[in-house]
């Protein structure tokens, strides 16, 4: 089997959760089985297996409806080839080789603001898209199998009918897990707790910052970059307390934030698996967030979940954070269920998955 994997979507310098998930999954995937990779940057290669690259055209051009007739030449007649996208709007039209496109979640069906950093002509082709359910049908449809990266997503692309295709998990994980055999950690001094996530609306920030309110001695950090005019708004929601704003840190940075916190929290709406939840459950730090699929499926029995309309709920779940020997126990079940969640375990599930899909391909 000849397993390509399309990198194009990796941010170089800018890593959000595509790329890490592509990253990782690949780094995985290479330990159990040869790939070769597809950049549209040299860039891209950075941190990943030294295998076979090839270039194709950013994901984001006019010609990635037809991208499958460059693949083509790639693979050539080989009956066992097979392409992972980590996301599902590859082009697939006219591909002879087997493909498996990913769905992390549908978000922006029910909150259509689209990501900032994409050009003007890109965001307004974003919200189109998400006017109807027709095209993620049409590109579903190119598939022979389809990726999700939760149990959460899965039931979204089945309820809604989106494609007649296998569905199944592919999930994502981190490598910030702490080193085997480390001690039970103690509560960190210092009552702080972070918040890792955008600002956009269904990340409902709003909630955290009036929950801040009501915790007087502790502080609310927000890790990544704050957009213009949202800065104020939150230091007024969150009065008396004073939140600090980190506007972006490396690994090492975040590492050092969740080790040094009581808790994370997150109030979001809408995820498609919750990639922050899980690496701050990885170093051990105990999870506030709110009651959705998403997060019920990574946290399970070991976070602590709140309504997202609710401030005061999430202050007093943070609140019962303050004995130590309950920090330490809730830290420890944190720990144990993150450590079930690899990048190991998700690649052995992306090969079973390419396999399946090279096995319909020939039928």
């Amino acid at each position: 089997m000849r397993v390509l994997v399309d990198c194009r979507y990796i941010r170089p310098g800018k890593p959000d959760g595509i790329g890490r998930y592509t990253t990782g999954l690949v780094r995985a995937l290479d330990r159990l089985h040869p790939v070769e990779l597809l950049v549209s940057d040299p860039r891209q290669r950075d941190g990943l297996p030294d295998r076979p690259a090839h270039v194709l055209p950013a994901p984001t051009g006019a010609g990635e409806p037809f991208v499958a007739r460059r693949v083509n030449r790639l693979v050539g007649d080989d009956p066992d080839a097979v392409v992972f996208s980590p996301m599902q709007t590859m082009g697939t039209r006219g591909r002879r080789y087997a493909v498996v496109l990913t769905v992390h979640d549908l978000i922006y069906y029910r909150h259509r603001t689209p990501p900032p950093w994409l050009a003007a002509p890109v965001r307004a082709l974003w919200r189109a898209y998400h006017l109807s359910w027709w095209p993620q049908r049409l590109l579903l449809g190119g598939a022979d199998v389809v990726a999700v990266v939760s149990r959460a997503t899965g039931d979204l692309v089945r309820g809604h009918r989106l494609t007649p295709r296998p569905v199944t998990v592919v999930p994502d994980a981190t490598d910030f897990h702490l080193p085997a055999g480390s001690p039970p950690r103690t509560r960190p001094e210092g009552d702080r707790i972070v918040y890792a996530g955008s600002f956009m609306p269904y990340k409902n920030v709003a909630t955290l910052a009036l929950a801040a309110a009501r915790l007087p001695g502790h502080e609310l950090h927000l890790v990544s970059p704050v957009p213009a005019g949202v800065r104020e708004e939150i230091e007024r929601l969150a009065a008396p307390a004073r939140p600090v704003f980190h506007d972006g840190v490396d690994d090492a940075g975040y590492r050092a934030l969740l080790d040094g916190a009581t808790a994370l929290v997150s109030a979001s709406r809408d995820e498609g698996f919750g990639l922050p939840v899980l690496e701050a459950m990885a170093r051990g730090c105990p999870v506030v967030v709110s009651d959705i699929p998403a997060f019920r499926e990574v946290a399970g029995d070991a976070g602590l979940f709140a309504d997202p309309d609710d401030p005061a709920g999430f202050a007093e779940a943070v609140r019962s954070l303050d004995a130590g020997d309950d920090w330490t126990a809730r830290s420890e079940r944190v720990r144990e269920r993150a450590a079930a969640q690899t990048w190991d375990g998700a690649a052995e599930a992306l090969l079973q998955v390419l396999r399946q899909a090279v096995a319909r391909r020939r039928g």
